[in-house]
């Protein structure tokens, strides 16, 4: 699962973005689901004490691939739950409207969504890994969308 947090700063009358962290919360598949699930408990609790933000922003589940769906949903459940216990604001957003808004059409491919990342936070190079990328897309989105 990616985290992306960026920080808004006015500049000539527009918010500017500016990268604060980004990376993945990974578990292995081998481990049982509840240890999974206690990772990404711990670990989101750790990067959001960290952070600090003022907001939440998800990417709304997508049916693409049934066999995954109840363990990305179970997941969702969990990252839910972190943010209500913090008492954070939650928006979300469908993966047509991330690339609405970044690229200006909603049918836009990976790479010109990851294009757009770099390019809006002033990076030399596409934020590694992919997952990390889509999460500061959607926080992007969140900037533009609100």
């Amino acid at each position: 699962m990616g985290y992306g947090a960026i920080a808004l700063s006015q500049s000539a009358g527009e918010q500017t973005p500016e990268l604060l962290d980004f990376g993945i919360i990974q578990t292995l598949p081998k481990i049982p689901l509840g240890d999974r699930l206690c990772t990404i408990y711990e670990d989101l609790t750790t990067v959001i004490e960290q952070v600090q933000p003022d907001l939440i922003a998800l990417e709304k589940l997508f049916f693409y691939r049934m066999g995954n769906v109840i363990l990305v949903a179970q997941a969702r459940g969990v990252v839910t739950l972190v943010v209500a216990q913090q008492k954070l604001p939650l928006v979300e957003f469908t993966p047509a409207q991330i690339k609405q808004a970044l690229t200006g059409y909603g049918n836009a491919d990976k790479k010109a969504v990851q294009e757009a990342v770099a390019r809006e936070l002033e990076l030399d190079t596409i934020p590694k890994p992919d997952d990390a990328a889509d999460a500061l897309a959607v926080a992007l989105t969140a900037r533009l969308q609100l």
